[in-house]
C-alpha cells in the first residue's frame, strides 16, 4: 500500500513538474511573440527592448481593465464604462503599432489612456476616498514616460498626473458626495487598486531594471573585449594612460635594450607557398616568440614583415633590460633548432641587440602603435641586418651590461651603415655561475620548508 502511494506521489510530482515546464515554455513563447509586435529589422538592441517592454505592460493591463470594468458595472457604477474605453483604445493602439511600427505614437496613446481613464473614473464615484483608489493607476503614465522617454518626459507627465488626479478628485467631491458602491466593495477595491496597481508599477520598474542590468552586462563584455584588443596592441600601462588621457604619450628612457630578429631568406622560402601557409608559418613562429616575451617580461613592439622587434626597459624601466633580451635571444635561437618548438619549420634567425637611451610613444589615432625611436633603435636594427645567421650579435653597449652573466665571443670590428666601424660580439650562452644563480638554492628551500 505504502509503495503504491509512493509511486502515485512520484507520478503526481512528475506531472506537476511537466505542467510547470509546459506553462513556462508557453509563457516564454507568448512573451517572445509579443516582443515581435512592431519590431523593425533596423532597430538597435535598446529600441527592441523598449518596444517589447511597452507592449508587454500594455497587454498585461488589458485583462485587468476588463475585469475592473465588469466589477464596477455589476455594482452599479457607470464609471466602469471608462475601463472598457481604456481597453478599446489600448488594444487599437497596439494593433496600429503592429502595422506602423511607430513607437512614439504608441507610447503617447498608452500614456494618455492610462492617465485619463482611471482618474476620470473618480468623478462619478464621488472623489478621492469613495472612488476606491482607482486613480492610483494613473501613476503608470509618468512612470512609463520616465522609463521610455527619460527624466524630462517623466517630469512633464508627472505634473500632468498631479493636475488630472487632483482635479478629478476635487470635481468628484463637489459633484457627488456619495458613492453608488457598497462600503465593503469600496474597501475591497481600494485594497486591490493599490495592490494590483502597485504591482504593475513594480513590474514595470523591475523589467526596466532587468533590461538595464542586461545592457550594462553586455556593455561590460564589450568593454572587456575592447580592453583586451587594446592590450594586444599597446602595453598595459600605456593603454591605461591612453584611456585616462587622450593627449600625446611620449617618454624618454635613459637605459633600454632593443632586439630585432629576422628570418633568414624568408622571401625565397615563401615564394612557392600558398598565402595561407605563409601567414600560418609566421603566426606559429611569432606566437612562440610572444610566449618567450611574456616569460621574460619584455615588451613586444611590432612585427615588420618577417622581422620581430622586442624591447626591455620600456615602458617600465628595469636594471636587467639587457640580460632579459640576451636570455630571450638565446632561447629564440635554440627554439629554431628544437623539433618540438619551431625547429620543424626549417628556418633560421639573425638577431641583433643594442642598448641605450630611447624615446617611446604612441602614434596614430585610428590604429594605435607603440613605437621606439633613437640611435639605439637604429643601431639594434643594423646589428640584425649585418649579423650572422643563427647567431645573436650585440654592440659594446650591450656587451658591457651582460658580460658578467653571459659568455660572449668577439666578432671583431665591422663597418656599420651610418655608424662607421664598430666592435661587435656574439652571445654564446649563459655563464655557469649565472645559470646556478638562476636555480633555487636547495639548502634555502629545505630551510624554508623547515620554517628556519
Amino acid at each position: 500500500m505504502g509503495l503504491a502511494f509512493s509511486q502515485r506521489g512520484v507520478r503526481q510530482y512528475r506531472l506537476d513538474v511537466s505542467t510547470m515546464v509546459r506553462a513556462r515554455a508557453a509563457a516564454d513563447a507568448l512573451i517572445g511573440r509579443l516582443a515581435q509586435v512592431g519590431a523593425n529589422a533596423g532597430d538597435d538592441e535598446d529600441t527592441r527592448h523598449s518596444k517589447a517592454l511597452l507592449v508587454l505592460i500594455s497587454v498585461l493591463i488589458l485583462p485587468i481593465s476588463l475585469l475592473w470594468g465588469g466589477l464596477y458595472l455589476a455594482f452599479g457604477a457607470p464609471s466602469g464604462v471608462l475601463a472598457f474605453v481604456y481597453f478599446v483604445v489600448s488594444l487599437g493602439a497596439i494593433a496600429a503599432f503592429a502595422r506602423t511600427r511607430d513607437f512614439s505614437v504608441l507610447l503617447r496613446i498608452e500614456l494618455l489612456d492610462i492617465l485619463l481613464a482611471p482618474n476620470l473614473s473618480m468623478i462619478p464615484l464621488g472623489g478621492f476616498i469613495t472612488s476606491t483608489g482607482v486613480g492610483v493607476w494613473g501613476i503608470l503614465a509618468p512612470m512609463g514616460a520616465l522609463v521610455f522617454g527619460g527624466v524630462r518626459s517623466g517630469i512633464r507627465w508627472y505634473v500632468a498626473f498631479l493636475a488630472v488626479f487632483l482635479g478629478s478628485g476635487v470635481v468628484g467631491e463637489i459633484l457627488a458626495n456619495t458613492s453608488p458602491l457598497p462600503a465593503w466593495f469600496t474597501t475591497t477595491m481600494l485594497a486591490l487598486n493599490i495592490a494590483v496597481g502597485g504591482t504593475m508599477v513594480f513590474t514595470l520598474l523591475a523589467l526596466f531594471a532587468k533590461q538595464r542590468q542586461d545592457a550594462l552586462a553586455a556593455l561590460r563584455v564589450e568593454q572587456d573585449k575592447a580592453d583586451n584588443l587594446l592590450l594586444n596592441i599597446l602595453p598595459r600601462s600605456i593603454a591605461n594612460r591612453l584611456k585616462a588621457d587622450s593627449h600625446t604619450i611620449a617618454d624618454q628612457f635613459g637605459a633600454a635594450s632593443i632586439l630585432f630578429a629576422d628570418v633568414v631568406d624568408f622571401t625565397p622560402f615563401s615564394e612557392d607557398l600558398p598565402p595561407a601557409e605563409v601567414v600560418g608559418v609566421l603566426d606559429h613562429l611569432f606566437s612562440h616568440f610572444d610566449d618567450l616575451a611574456e616569460r621574460y617580461e619584455v615588451e613586444k613592439i611590432k612585427t615588420i614583415g618577417d622581422c620581430y622587434m622586442v624591447a626591455a626597459g620600456v615602458p617600465t624601466p628595469r636594471p636587467d633590460h639587457a640580460q632579459a633580451l640576451a636570455g630571450m635571444a638565446l632561447d629564440m635561437v635554440e627554439a629554431m633548432r628544437t623539433s618540438d618548438e619551431v625547429g620543424h619549420l626549417g628556418l633560421e634567425l639573425r638577431i641583433g641587440i643594442n642598448s641605450g637611451p630611447v624615446v617611446a610613444g604612441v602614434i596614430g589615432r585610428k590604429r594605435f602603435l607603440y613605437d621606439l625611436w633613437g640611435d639605439a633603435v637604429n643601431t639594434a636594427s643594423r646589428m640584425e641586418s649585418q649579423g650572422t645567421p643563427g647567431r645573436v650579435q650585440i654592440t659594446r653597449a650591450t656587451h658591457d651590461l651582460i658580460a658578467d652573466e653571459f659568455e660572449c665571443e668577439p666578432r671583431g670590428t665591422i663597418a656599420v651603415k651610418g655608424k662607421g666601424d664598430m666592435d661587435v660580439w656574439h652571445v654564446v650562452g649563459r655563464r655557469p655561475q649565472a645559470v646556478a644563480d638562476d636555480r633555487p638554492d636547495p639548502a634555502g628551500v629545505v630551510e624554508a620548508a623547515l620554517g628556519g
